[in-house]
């Protein structure tokens, strides 16, 4: 039974949390201390130091030898068993198939699967379950704090790593479909990638181009490269920094870490630039001749850069751009002059008032997020924002349209989900923290008092500096529910109800019981992973839905977790 006491200290572990994230909101917001700017650095500071030390703190000091396996393992198949109900649903066999693409189960895998549990959970769990003993299968015991710290070791190698094979995935497809389309991809034997290019969703935001090799024997062998555009202003911006930031005052919310303006999440969801002077007729000159190159050489031309760069403030977690708070360094999300799918010369034969139809608000949607006009590009009807639909366009016959050998985007994909991991701090901090305890706990090896004290100074600020930096991402945004009334109680029906009962039945299949499950359902119960959110802002999948997720998920978090909380303990 709980009682009084025990709910004391369930807030006593938490409220200090939303003390910390309260405060930065009424930074922004009701008292004017921080500026867009300065919210910025505070976000690459607990990028770069604050979180990663953070986790390997915690990684470190956990017991590889003493871990529940039976939990991990409900974990696990909770995971799994999410996966298989979306891959069917998404699957031919299934009249959900239609409704459910690629965007959609990326999404709800994320929503129904990974909480947040490094920020939330540690201390949530800790001061609801604090010191509970609970037999493992293999017989040991541990409290819900090193739970949490085991299942964090699998978000961070594991399911992250599948949710950025999974974004890259799509970006490949994307790519693929929009450079080659017909037949011409089933004819590409390899893909190389230029070292400086670090993620396949810059293709979307017109950043990248692939330059196709024919030979003799029909194969083609493409090169992805940065766009001539894209590299003509990663030169030029070295050079400007200093007339930009005389410039700070006359624009509005100018970045000092980017030299760009930097525009909250719900602006940025209308690709369309703000008072650009954009010459209509001489762009589709331009992509023109794109495509008559294209037609020549048989396979993709170049993406034309269509228009100025735009930046979104990103969440506090690292991503791979230059600046963890900023798209890209060098580039934004570009004006989708072909979204949806749609071809070139479908653009091109409607001229240029069809380019403003495209052009704004969101490619003239209608309502329930089809194309406004009849027998235009066919969006997701549950209203998908992204940048593409991966739904494989057929050849006339019903037959999906030819892409290349498994083994070829296999390679393709897992060379950028490579250079993703090695320039994002967490991985290097989860990595050397499993080593470490692996060591420490193996041959008794106490971590020199110098080096504990020099990181514990930083780590121990790691959560306040992380709902902080949470606080000012939700300052900084127009409103808090960004998707609509409708997707965003559907959100939370995702995250709140269908991620623990999925994890429940999960947990029973694995033989846990009593105080563990209790701890399993809590725990998928938490508030949406902040992580997730950051991969889909910058994939462009669904951004609005992750970012009500991860605001307003957080306000009704604790009031929620806590009728999951008595209503265990009854």
């Amino acid at each position: 039974m709980i009682t009084a006491v025990d709910l004391y200290h369930v807030l006593t572990a938490v409220v200090p949390l939303y003390v910390a994230m309260t405060l930065a909101y009424g930074s922004v917001r009701w008292w004017r201390i921080f500026t867009p700017d300065q919210c910025s650095g505070i976000n690459r500071f607990v990028a770069l130091f604050a979180v990663p030390l953070l986790s390997f703190h915690f990684i470190s000091t956990n017991n590889p030898f003493a871990m529940n396996l039976r939990f991990l393992a409900a974990d696990t198949l909770q995971k799994l068993a999410v996966l298989a109900i979306l891959a069917f649903s998404s699957s031919r066999l299934s009249p959900l198939r239609r409704l459910l693409n690629l965007d959609w189960s990326i999404t709800l895998f994320s929503l129904s699967t990974l909480p947040n549990t490094l920020v939330m959970g540690i201390p949530l769990l800790r001061g609801m379950y604090n010191g509970a003993a609970a037999a493992a299968g293999s017989g040991s015991s541990t409290d819900a704090g090193a739970l949490m710290v085991q299942v964090v070791v699998l978000q961070c190698i594991i399911w992250y790593t599948l949710m950025l094979f999974l974004f890259e995935y799509r970006a490949a497809r994307a790519l693929v479909m929009d450079q080659f389309p017909g037949g011409a991809a089933a004819s590409i034997v390899s893909f190389r990638v230029d070292s400086d290019v670090v993620s396949l969703a810059d293709a979307a935001k017109g950043e990248l181009e692939a330059d196709a090799h024919v030979a003799d024997d029909g194969r083609v062998r493409v090169v992805v490269r940065k766009s001539t555009s894209s590299r003509s202003e990663a030169a030029c911006s070295h050079s400007h920094s200093h007339s930009l930031s005389m410039q700070m005052q006359q624009q509005p919310r100018v970045s000092n870490l980017s030299g760009v303006e930097i525009y909250s999440l719900q602006s940025s969801r209308n690709p369309t630039p703000r008072g650009s002077s954009f010459n209509h007729a001489e762009f589709f000159n331009i992509v023109k001749g794109a495509d008559e190159e294209k037609g020549g050489a048989g396979a993709g031309g170049h993406s034309p850069q269509a228009a100025p760069k735009r930046k979104d403030l990103h969440m506090f977690v690292w991503s791979s751009s230059a600046s963890p708070v900023s798209e890209r360094a060098a580039g934004g999300a570009a004006v989708h002059v072909f979204g949806a799918g749609a071809e070139h010369g479908d653009v091109l034969a409607k001229g240029t008032q069809a380019y403003d139809e495209y052009g704004h608000d969101e490619f003239s949607r209608t309502k329930n997020g089809n194309s406004a006009e009849k027998g235009g590009p066919t969006l997701s009807k549950l209203g998908s924002n992204s940048t593409a639909q991966l739904y494989p366009k057929d050849d006339g016959e019903g037959r999906p349209a030819a892409m290349p050998p498994a083994s070829v985007m296999t390679r393709l994909i897992l060379i950028m989900v490579w250079r993703k991991l090695i320039r994002n701090p967490n991985t290097y901090s989860s990595l050397i923290g499993v080593v470490w305890s692996l060591v420490s706990y193996r041959w008794g090896i106490e971590m020199p008092a110098i080096i504990a004290r020099s990181i514990s100074i930083l780590s121990d600020a790691g959560l306040g500096m992380a709902m902080f930096s949470l606080g000012l991402f939700m300052a900084l945004q127009p409103r808090i529910i960004a998707c609509g009334n409708k997707l965003a109680a559907f959100a939370m029906a995702v995250r709140f109800l269908m991620g623990p009962a999925v994890m429940a039945a999960a947990s029973i299949a694995v033989g846990l019981r009593g105080v563990l499950l209790h701890i399993a359902i809590v725990q998928a119960a938490l508030p949406q992973g902040i992580v997730p959110f950051v991969f889909a802002k910058e994939y462009n999948v669904h951004p609005d839905i992750l970012s009500t997720a991860v605001i307003f998920g957080m306000l009704i978090a604790l009031p929620i977790t806590l009728v999951y909380y008595i209503l265990l303990g009854l």
